[in-house]
């Protein structure tokens, strides 16, 4: 008898002769086997395999069409190690034996069946099969933990960074949603010049931790009312390296590796006359490019305790006239393509109040 896992296979056995498949049926379930759909019907078998799972096939070959070659033809893109096909048929030649395991059978048999013979072969060729499915369901759910656990290391991850670019945004003069905003428009200008969805994302994700370098500024220039002094503005062009440092990875995570490279770059300008490197042009990163046009016009349009939002049109001309100079000219014309989708999502993610901002340090030298 067939132990459990075998006798409730799906066992499908298809002969256009009738009493070739009642002795084949009959076989079957003296052996134990409790699933056993017989056809004689090639095409209705055919269908029925084609839309229902089942774990072994005894295939006929010579049939009225579909015989049993165009039956293996169809099934072709099965899983041979989970759902094998063992082809029991008087055409016991040489050539049709060749043609039947090139088109995807798993085994042969020759009729007049060998009762015993025709057993031993179901029941081997079902453990071979069921152990196939069993490692198949074990990899799958090894992947499903996989990626389980991957998701949540990286929502760990994505959390961790969220927390130094909102330590970040509590050194600096900025508010509220800024630093989401040049994340989200970042990204949205990343796609709309062809750049692949896995770059992007990234890009959305490292954006945020431009200025993370600001953290090692002290509170003494950072909140300075009036302008710098020479030394001061020097120390201040500091946190672009700071925030390198802080952010490169001897791991060589993408994410962290892209956040570093904004937070060196993001104040080189296009006419080489930024910091810290003087880049010139396209040897400034593009993701910098992009995170520097995006936070410029954001920063422009909000308010600050220092100034008023720009209306839209002056911040628009002041984006046309610095391209070439301060912005990549490229980049200036896609930005200005996707001015309605960028306002939109302003609003979406507006500031809060400053004078909301009174319970933190920060907020309370604003006030001073």
């Amino acid at each position: 008898m067939l132990p459990d896992a075998l006798r409730f296979a799906r066992i499908v056995a298809v002969d256009d002769q009738p009493a070739n498949l009642r002795l084949i049926q009959t076989s079957l379930k003296a052996f134990g086997a409790r699933q056993v759909e017989a056809f004689t019907d090639s095409a209705a078998a055919l269908q029925w395999l084609q839309s229902n799972p089942w774990d072994l096939l005894l295939l006929d070959l010579d049939m009225p069409a579909p015989n049993g070659f165009e039956i293996l033809r169809q099934l072709q893109q099965r899983d041979r190690c989970c759902q094998p096909i063992i082809i029991v048929t008087a055409m016991s030649d040489a050539d049709n034996r060749r043609r039947g395991l090139d088109l995807g059978a798993n085994d042969y048999l020759s009729k007049p069946l060998d009762l015993p013979e025709l057993l031993l072969r179901v029941r081997n060729t079902l453990h071979l099969g069921l152990a196939s499915q069993a490692l198949m369901r074990e990899r799958d759910d090894l992947e499903r933990m996989v990626k389980e656990r991957t998701r949540e290391l990286e929502d760990s991850f994505h959390a961790v960074i969220r927390g130094l670019s909102r330590a970040a945004e509590y050194k600096d003069n900025e508010t509220g949603n800024h630093i989401l905003r040049i994340g989200e428009t970042a990204a949205l200008m990343a796609k709309a010049i062809g750049c692949d969805a896995r770059w992007a994302e990234l890009l959305r994700l490292a954006a945020p931790m431009h200025d993370v370098g600001k953290i090692g500024i002290p509170d003494s220039i950072l909140l300075k009312p009036g302008p710098l002094t020479a030394d001061e503005r020097v120390l201040m062009n500091r946190h672009a390296r700071i925030g390198h440092d802080i952010l490169r990875d001897e791991s060589r995570s993408p994410l962290l590796d892209m956040a570093a490279e904004v937070a060196l770059s993001h104040h080189e300008r296009w006419d080489g006359s930024g910091y810290p490197n003087g880049l010139q042009g396209e040897a400034i990163p593009l993701s910098a490019r992009i995170v520097t046009l995006c936070d410029v016009y954001d920063a422009l349009r909000s308010k600050r305790p220092y100034k008023e939002a720009w209306p839209i049109e002056r911040a628009r001309s002041h984006m046309r006239e610095e391209a070439g100079k301060h912005f990549d000219p490229s980049l200036v014309a896609v930005l200005e393509s996707l001015y309605d989708e960028i306002e939109s999502l302003r609003e979406g993610l507006t500031d809060a109040p400053l004078a909301e901002a009174d319970g933190s340090p920060f907020g309370q030298a604003l006030a001073q």
